[in-house]
């Protein structure tokens, strides 16, 4: 018997191990045929980043002795490259990214593998979007994986803008707790960067990259503010990253050669 429901392609950023993709692959099941390629190591803050020079492996993994999904030794982007070159023998209908274990609001989105997948997959002309939920500690996935179900049911019924995902950010607290649903901009909050030196058996110095988060968004048209008023926060991205406003200005310099 054929199965006419949509065909979902699921990835994220944390590997194929994580609990956020875990539960957005049963999530999306109960709407549609579900193919996972994520993965095999975390890959977090890898951007838009593609393997190259490197040959990918990609594996068959299983979850509690049952065939789960793919593994792509390689990036987030590298997943949807490989699932949509040679895992899946015709392009699926939509592209669900994460459930990232931590947000992807304001500049994070820049860093974001995540993001970087839903990316991926609009620039192969097929809807996407990227979920993220808020926390870095205490992740509770249900409402996240819920909501991510009701959005991807209206994406499928309404489509998107040409060129666009939608990263969506989700607070990590009860579904009591949830205040709405704001369409929100990309903010300005940004990392402070600290960076911790050590040394090594053999003295030689070593780095790791720290730092916290710079709150500089005020309002509810942004991502980080929103969700900090306990709202999901849905930003249209684009694959453009055009500055369309400045293009007149730097005409009237009327640069030569």
């Amino acid at each position: 018997m054929t199965d006419n429901r949509p065909h979902i392609l699921v990835c994220n950023d944390d590997g194929i191990d994580a609990e956020g993709l875990h539960a957005l692959a049963v999530s999306m099941k109960k709407i549609g045929r579900v193919t996972v390629v994520a993965p095999a190591e975390p890959h977090s803050g890898m951007g838009h980043a593609m393997t190259l020079g490197v040959p990918l492996r990609i594996k068959s993994y299983e979850k509690n002795n049952r065939f789960f999904g793919h593994t792509v030794s390689g990036t987030p982007v590298d997943c949807i490259k490989a699932a949509l070159s040679h895992i899946l023998k015709e392009k699926p209908d939509i592209i669900v990214s994460g459930i990232n274990y931590g947000s992807n609001t304001a500049t994070n989105t820049l860093y974001s593998g995540t993001v970087g997948a839903a990316l991926e997959g609009r620039i192969q002309h097929i809807p996407s979007l990227a979920f993220s939920l808020t926390t870095y500690e205490n992740a509770d996935f249900t409402y996240a994986a819920k909501f991510a179900r009701k959005l991807v049911r209206k994406v499928l019924r309404e489509g998107l803008p040409e060129d666009t995902i939608l990263s969506v950010n989700i607070p990590n607290v009860d579904e009591k707790d949830i205040q709405g649903v704001a369409i929100t901009r990309q903010g300005k909050s940004r990392w402070a960067e600290d960076t911790i030196e050590r040394d090594d058996m053999y003295g030689n110095p070593y780095y790791w990259l720290s730092g916290r988060l710079q709150l500089m968004d005020d309002d509810m048209q942004q991502d980080e503010y929103a969700v900090r008023q306990n709202y999901v926060a849905i930003t249209p991205i684009a694959v453009d990253m055009t500055n369309h406003q400045a293009l007149q200005p730097l005409k009237q310099w009327k640069l030569k050669k």
